[in-house]
């Protein structure tokens, strides 16, 4: 288990009920149950009042949690006879963006999602889940597709943001970014999009333009990092709690300003401590929405999610 840094009064905890335990599985004879119950007892109650109003900023190093459940997680525990569709058939394949055709249940649907990778070698590959051109291209084809032969778009959103990188650049990173946002637009096909971890700037919204947004409870959706933020405004990084508490970027104060319509709850203490749980959550959750659009014809589909977004900032900051 990582622990993050407001975590450390629980780590010391549930360590020295492991220590205990490590002890007695050395010597058969000791019988240390009952005061490694009572330390778990007491770690549970302090994990509880850790997420019970946990803060903006607090919010986003949970979202970054190394140990949070990735886009390809989802798509191994939710999606049946994933075949993955590489490329976009202009520069490159880009490995931050995986999609492909699969099936949720017994209905077809093409999943696209940000990858970020789970150690070292998987997270560059991934490049740290920071899409190039190439992945918002990739996946202006795979809309195209689904839109195609009528097939549903989920979408998993979980990126800093896009790749800010003078490669990126030199091949219409906005443009590409601008593109996918308008095709999410356009498409006469459902679209759901879940916000698993980070929602960060246009690299989220290429995806997220949807009939249905969902965050999980933890998640952060925003236009750009705390850091970031404090960096132009305060010209100081280290004012990052402050930006994070002006950006509203949390799930629930996004719900509120109608920016998103639901929000999937998380196991306690977070997707990372039970991720089959979180899973099966946003995975129903997927499920519902699709239902939700289900029947609609496509110029229905199309009319109203231009309205959603058209209206959206309606609700105001007072929210």
């Amino acid at each position: 288990m990582t622990y993050l840094e407001f975590e450390k009064p629980l780590a010391e905890i549930e360590g020295k009920a492991e220590e205990l335990r490590a002890l007695a599985r050395q010597n058969e004879e000791m019988d240390v149950e009952k005061e490694a119950a009572a330390l778990d007892k007491k770690a549970e109650g302090m994990l509880r009042d850790l997420y019970k109003d946990l803060s903006p900023w607090r919010k986003c190093q949970v979202a970054r949690h190394p140990d949070r459940p990735h886009c390809k997680d989802y798509i191994d525990q939710l999606f049946t006879e994933f075949t993955p569709l590489a490329g976009d058939r202009n520069f490159a394949d880009d490995h931050a963006v995986m999609g492909g055709l699969a099936r949720l249940g017994d209905k077809p649907v093409m999943v696209i999602g940000h990858e970020k990778g789970h150690d070292t070698a998987s997270r560059i590959e991934r490049n740290f889940g920071m899409a190039r051109p190439e992945g918002y291209r990739k996946a202006i084809r795979l809309m195209d597709m689904a839109a195609r032969f009528g097939l549903p778009v989920v979408a998993l959103i979980d990126t800093p943001g896009a790749y800010p990188g003078k490669g990126a650049e030199e091949r219409g990173q906005s443009e590409a970014i601008a593109r996918s946002t308008e095709k999410c637009l356009q498409i006469g096909v459902p679209l759901v999009s879940v916000i698993i971890g980070e929602g960060g700037s246009g690299g989220a919204v290429a995806f997220a333009t949807g009939d249905r947004v969902a965050m999980l409870e933890h998640s952060v959706y925003s236009v750009i990092s705390p850091e970031g933020c404090a960096s132009i405004l305060w010209k100081d990084a280290e004012k990052m709690r402050e930006a994070a508490e002006a950006l509203r970027l949390t799930a629930q104060d996004l719900k509120k300003l109608g920016v998103i319509d639901r929000i999937v709850k998380e196991p306690m203490g977070g997707a990372q401590r039970d991720k089959q749980a979180a899973i099966a959550s946003v995975g129903s959750e997927i499920s519902l929405m699709l239902a939700e659009l289900e029947g609609k014809k496509p110029a229905e589909l199309i009319k109203a999610r231009r309205k959603k977004f058209l209206d959206m900032g309606s609700k105001g900051l007072s929210a």
